[in-house]
């Protein structure tokens, strides 16, 4: 569930009118220092369209600083106390030049903020733990951002602090236990990211807490006992796969949204006591048992979803309805009798009511509704009867057909697109025919079991426009026919190749699309509900830095109902392998240091989704250069990922260069990923093709030689020679350094994947400085390079000839003098730039 439009608008209204105050008799004129940070932090956001009116007159606390309640700046006295900066929805990420750390760091210098919105602008990267520094903070909202790692622990240091809301980022990892500790938190919102593991039993005692929204995450097992939270009005937490067990709540909620979900069994009693409740969405789950008409006429609800149940029960023309209905969805479940009276258009005209795939006696030709054996056959196959007593065997054959419907819901359920499941079925003569109409499938419609468009799910929608912004067409069930079409019936000459496990197809879609289709050979003996499995896995690998799942289609024979063919539709991406712009590169074509090091990023960035992104991490992907695909724009992609259905099989294939050094222990199966990952950092420095293990020693030693002496020219001589002059030493022994822990023999020894993508984005800010530096001492660049140059220096900073610039040792990977560098302004310089220009001059 989404905020209602009234309630934004009323945010913004506020909002608007305090900056508006601003402008009343006696305001003052806010402190230099602070309208020097409010400069730098337009800067650091890469000058967004929306802060275009901020410029060296505007008096920020005159009312200056407020153009629309999308930027808005709030002063008591003269000082900052709300930050209002709100871009545009799926804005791209900012360039590679920005840090998040430094942003942190600049906001600090407003010790009174209080009110922090930065919401729609690109950011990207960990949030840091320093953002305890902003220790006045009561609200925060930076949804709609690129914004990963975990839920960083220094907002546990934010007593104060009221309403955190980072909606819409790729946050990954648990919620922490210490959420439930923040005594004034009010509203959390989480929706729209990767989160997993269980809801941490201390939630359940927040004492405070109005509104919990956990969305579209990967949170699983059952929700703490909230029952004592006397003040939780909304919980959300749709798409994700928790359950069993019904949560717990207090009876003065007002919104509930479990869909999507697992969980099982019927609805508590309670819950038709809840005389606040306006929506109650549990939709899509497992729950069973007789359907509760009490729901219907609740005194506060308005929107009611319990399609895609296995709900009995005998409606009759006498329920009753509340008064304030406006949607009800009963589709896709097992009702039989009469469409409740009370919600017919001559009743409810303007009431919203969907009712099919059930088995409601059919009025006026409506052909949506199954007969009426069909809802006692489909009770049976779940182990229901209409008493609601569960029978303890299944025929073979109608549990058979359950478990394949159930399959085709959960995939459902995991992409939230409408789709039919697509089979190809075969009769004992051979003919092509299409299967009878399965669990909630309705044949006279595309679109039985589910609301209009306008009533879309708020997850299909979210991921639609965040990986529309990144180029990545939604999940969704294929049909057989739009496969054979895409292929031309799967020609040879659209072969890309094959392997034990079947072929791979190029395609063309009827939109143009060009996408890759894998053929996959199924055993017999794989269950319905691994298949079920399988897809729920497969239908998340989406990520900006993968090849990703664009759909599945099933292929099964009529004789013996066993699926017989797997189908997984891929994006296809079509200017080569990495490999091929690196060592196999031909001059012009060869990527330069700096794109070398965003597409080690881009991998690094793919590797950590595999692993934390999603439940359960996907370990051992037989990582390979020549397997990392680039698109158009360079954007590195992993294209090997250990597919979940072919996991056995793969146990018996030969791992990638790191194949003798991997790991039996579960517990160590990340650190094989990394030293695959070593191993491409290595071809990436050296220019060089490594194909076995003994090149991988050899070219190892021959780093160790040359990043342990202090001699820039050693360094020099190793690396790729068409980018050794175009790139920092610093970055390049950074990059050394992080390549050769990740070669660790032991695995224990090598890095995690995000210290390794601290040191890569470490390593892409000092080129970029170095760059800079270049361009600002001769006009040109040393080297060809795609970098992105840097935001222009703010014309104060050029007065600031008597200010000291400190330097520390920069052993520790250069964290200080990147910290003074970023942080306090010194945007000409890093802290040991004297060292690094005589580098280069000896060079």
């Amino acid at each position: 569930m989404r905020a209602s439009p009234m309630a934004g608008a009323s945010h913004h209204l506020v909002v608007f009118l305090a900056a508006l105050l601003a402008l009343l008799p006696g305001s003052s004129q806010l402190q230099y220092s602070q309208t020097w940070t409010l400069f730098k932090i337009q800067q650091m956001l890469n000058h967004p369209p929306v802060l275009s009116h901020w410029r060296r007159t505007t008096d920020f606390c005159g009312g200056g600083g407020t153009a629309a309640p999308s930027a808005a700046v709030v002063c008591y006295g003269d000082t900052v106390t709300q930050l209002h900066i709100a871009g545009v929805r799926g804005a791209p990420p900012l360039p590679m030049n920005f840090s998040i750390g430094a942003l942190v760091m600049a906001l600090s210098r407003l010790p009174d903020l209080k009110v922090l919105t930065l919401s729609g602008l690109g950011l990207w990267g960990p949030l840091p733990d320093k953002i305890g520094r902003l220790a006045a903070l009561e609200i925060v909202n930076m949804s709609g951002n690129y914004l990963y790692g975990g839920v960083p622990g220094g907002l546990s240091q934010l007593t104060g602090l009221q309403t955190l809301i980072l909606d819409d980022n790729l946050l990954a990892g648990e919620l922490p236990a210490w959420i439930g500790e923040l005594p004034q938190l009010a509203v959390l919102s989480l929706r729209n990211n990767s989160l997993g593991g269980a809801v941490p039993a201390s939630v359940g005692r927040m004492e405070s807490l109005r509104s919990l929204v956990l969305a579209s995450n990967n949170l699983t097992g059952n929700l703490p006992d909230m029952s004592g939270l006397t003040n939780l009005q909304v919980i959300d937490v749709g798409d994700n796969w928790l359950g069993p067990a019904f949560p717990a709540l207090g009876r003065k909620v007002v919104t509930v949204v479990l869909s999507r979900n697992r969980f099982t069994g019927g609805l508590p009693g309670e819950i038709t006591s809840f005389y606040l409740l306006e929506r109650l969405d549990v939709s899509w789950n497992r729950f069973v048992g007789p359907f509760m008409p009490a729901l219907l006429s609740l005194p506060a609800i308005r929107y009611l979803n319990v399609a895609g149940n296995r709900f009995t029960g005998v409606l009759s023309d006498k329920v009753a309805c509340g008064d304030n209905l406006q949607f009800v969805d009963l589709s896709s479940n097992l009702l039989t009798g009469s469409e409740p009276a009370c919600l017919r258009p001559d009743k409810k005209p303007a009431t919203v009511v969907l009712v099919n795939a059930n088995c409601l006696e059919a009025t006026g030709g409506d052909a949506s509704q199954h007969p009426s054996p069909f809802c006692q056959n489909q009770a049976l196959a779940v182990g229901i009867t209409h008493g609601g007593k569960v029978r303890k065997k299944l025929t073979h054959h109608a549990g058979f057909l359950a478990g394949i419907a159930m399959a085709a819901l959960a995939a459902a359920s995991a992409i939230a697109v409408v789709a039919v499941v697509a089979v190809r079925r075969k009769n004992k003569k051979g003919v092509m025919v299409r299967p009878p109409a399965m669990l909630g499938e309705d044949n006279s419609s595309s679109t039985s079991g589910y609301p209009s468009k306008m009533f879309a799910d708020a997850r299909y929608i979210s991921q639609t426009v965040k990986l529309g912004a990144l180029g990545i067409p939604p999940y969704r069930t294929f049909s057989l026919v739009e496969l054979e079409a895409a292929t031309d019936n799967f020609e040879n000459s659209l072969l890309l190749g094959q392997d034990s496990f079947g072929e791979m197809y190029r395609g063309r879609l009827g939109n143009g699309t060009l996408v890759a289709i894998r053929s996959l050979k199924v055993k017999r003996n794989q269950s319905s509900l691994s298949f079920s499995r399988h897809i729920e896995t497969i239908s998340r690998l989406r990520h900006r830095n993968l090849v990703s799942a664009l759909g599945h289609c099933f292929e099964y024979d009529l004789d013996d109902s066993t699926v017989t063919q797997l189908y997984l539709v891929f994006e296809y991406v079509q200017n080569g392998n990495l490999r091929s712009r690196i060592s196999q590169g031909t001059e012009g074509r060869k990527l330069t240091w700096a794109q070398r090091i965003s597409a080690a990023i881009g991998i690094a960035n793919g590797i950590q989704f595999l692993h934390a992104g999603m439940m359960p991490g996907l370990f051992g992907n037989n990582l390979k250069i020549n397997n990392i695909l680039l698109d158009q724009n360079h954007v590195a992609k992993i294209s090997s990922y250990n597919i979940p259905i072919l996991g056995e099989a793969m146990k018996s294939e030969k791992g990638g260069a790191g194949g003798k050094h991997h790991t039996e222990s579960p517990l160590l199966n990340d650190k094989t990923d990394i030293f695959d990952f070593g191993v491409i950092l290595l071809e990436i420095v050296s220019g060089k093709p490594i194909t076995s293990l003994y090149e991988v020693e050899i070219m190892k030693e021959l780093m160790l030689w040359a990043v342990a002496d202090e001699d820039l020219v050693r360094r020099r001589s190793f690396a790729d020679q068409e980018v050794s002059k175009g790139c920092s030493d610093e970055s390049l022994r950074t990059i050394m350094q992080i390549c050769l822990r990740c070669l660790a023999k032991e695995a224990v020894q090598r890095p995690s994947i995000e210290d390794v993508l601290w040191n890569l984005q470490f390593a892409a800010q000092v080129q970029d400085d170095w760059e800079g530096d270049n361009r600002s001492s001769d006009g040109s660049m040393v080297s060809s390079s795609s970098r992105i140059t840097k935001s222009s220096r703010f014309q104060h900073e050029q007065t600031r000839s008597g200010r000291e610039k400190e330097c520390e040792d920069s052993s520790a990977r250069g964290s200080v003098w990147l910290q003074a560098a970023t942080e306090d302004g010194n945007f000409e310089t890093a802290c040991n730039t004297g060292r690094r220009q005589a580098e280069d001059e000896r060079y």
